[in-house]
């Protein structure tokens, strides 16, 4: 947002009578979808300083730049069960909804089966640079952006599922990351008590000095079923090893 107020600002400073447009901004009543841009954007339209193959440009930049914005926009449940879990079954048609049919021990405890076997719990957060009392929309993280950011993952209960897939929407970007059970638990970053009493349920936070220590588990959308294959495979080893230990 900063970024195309200084652009049309830069535009607006052309104008021969901007002070008038300028003053005429300050009092204009907004009211959707007509607001300060679209005025101030007509306006530029209107008197020539900005042609039609500029304007493009500036909208489809704005838009490759703040295309998740609206992500941002969404209360914790409608983010993180209808549009995490819908956007993963599309990314990965192979999951399916657990049942005491497919899974005996199922009782809600993760949220796709597969392979008649994993148990895959979701979990998704959005990047956010740290304001208070400012809401989400606001406080939305670019990806390109060097400020320090962080986003939470919630509600972690190792116990109840095989494999994660983490999903970190940014303004510009959604990014995945996908590992075992076992590797969330060990991490250093994960805390095992969510709230003060709240047994077996845990987060975790990314931020801006430590993502880069989940790279390893880092994947594109297209190779999502792979990589829950692959930590199934590496959850199924650990198992394997703790049992020979013990």
């Amino acid at each position: 947002m900063e970024k195309l107020r200084q652009k049309l600002d830069g535009l607006l400073s052309q104008l021969e009578d901007e002070k008038e447009v300028r003053k005429r901004l300050d009092t204009l009543l907004s009211v959707y979808p007509f607001n300060q841009f679209e005025y101030l954007i007509s306006i530029l339209l209107g008197k020539g300083i900005l042609s039609l193959e500029a304007y493009y440009e500036i909208r489809d930049e704005y838009i490759a730049r703040n295309k998740y914005r609206p992500l941002f926009e969404l209360s914790p449940r409608p983010f993180g069960e209808a549009w995490a879990e819908g956007y993963l079954r599309k990314l990965v048609p192979e999951l399916v909804e657990p049942s005491k049919k497919l899974d005996p021990g199922y009782s809600g405890q993760y949220d796709f089966f597969m392979d008649g076997k994993i148990r895959i719990e979701v979990k998704a957060s959005r990047a956010v640079h740290s304001a208070a009392n400012k809401p989400l929309s606001v406080k939305a993280a670019s990806s390109k952006s060097h400020e320090a950011f962080q986003m939470i993952f919630e509600q972690i209960k190792c116990r109840c599922c095989d494999v994660f897939v983490w999903i970190g929407v940014w303004q510009d970007v959604i990014r995945h990351w996908v590992l075992s059970s076992n590797e969330v638990k060990s991490s250093k970053y994960y805390s095992r008590r969510q709230h003060l009493g709240n047994k077996g349920e845990g987060q975790l936070h990314l931020n801006k000095k430590n993502i880069s220590e989940f790279a390893k588990y880092e994947v594109n959308g297209s190779d999502l079923l792979e990589a829950i294959r692959a930590a199934h495979s590496r959850q199924l080893r650990a198992k394997a090893a703790k049992k020979g230990n013990s």
